[in-house]
């Protein structure tokens, strides 16, 4: 049987990396931020942890943050993921490009679905509260085409 990858999923942190993340995030064997990073010294915090992917969101449209790409995919430990901020905005078909795992962000609720063996994934947001929503992230866990979710919300 082979290793379970684990992987740190954040969205949204609009300019503000929480001190309690990158504790959560120690021991993840990469991080991905699905968009609205807002400060692009998130990511470089980020890297000191583990490797990191990150695309743009629709705050990110100034600075350093907004030569960050609309999308990417990529695999990690054999998974195929496919990162996009907005999931309106999916501009593929999933299923039919081989892709297990949808990461999106912008809405700041989590969720997990698995449709047509694809698995969608919201991880919230991980900075400022909006509205009453929870203040979340995710973990993945992949191991060979496994894919399961693990939320973190934070109290504050």
């Amino acid at each position: 049987m082979s290793r379970t990858v684990r992987v740190g999923v954040i969205s949204d942190t609009h300019g503000l990396l929480r001190p309690e993340v990158p504790p959560l995030l120690e021991g993840v064997d990469y991080i991905l931020h699905a968009g609205d990073v807002g400060d692009i010294n998130i990511l470089h915090r980020l890297a000191l942890i583990a490797p990191v992917t990150a695309i743009r969101g629709n705050v990110d449209t100034s600075g350093p943050c907004a030569a960050l790409s609309a999308t990417d995919l990529i695999e990690i430990g054999g998974t195929s993921i496919y990162m996009v901020h907005s999931i309106h905005d999916l501009d593929i078909k999933p299923e039919a490009a081989g892709v297990r795992v949808v990461v999106s962000g912008h809405t700041h609720k989590p969720a997990a679905e698995e449709r047509n063996c694809v698995l969608y994934l919201n991880p919230g947001s991980i900075g400022p509260r909006r509205f009453r929503l929870p203040v979340s992230m995710a973990i993945l866990h992949l191991n060979g085409n496994d894919a399961r979710v693990e939320f973190v919300t934070l109290d504050s």
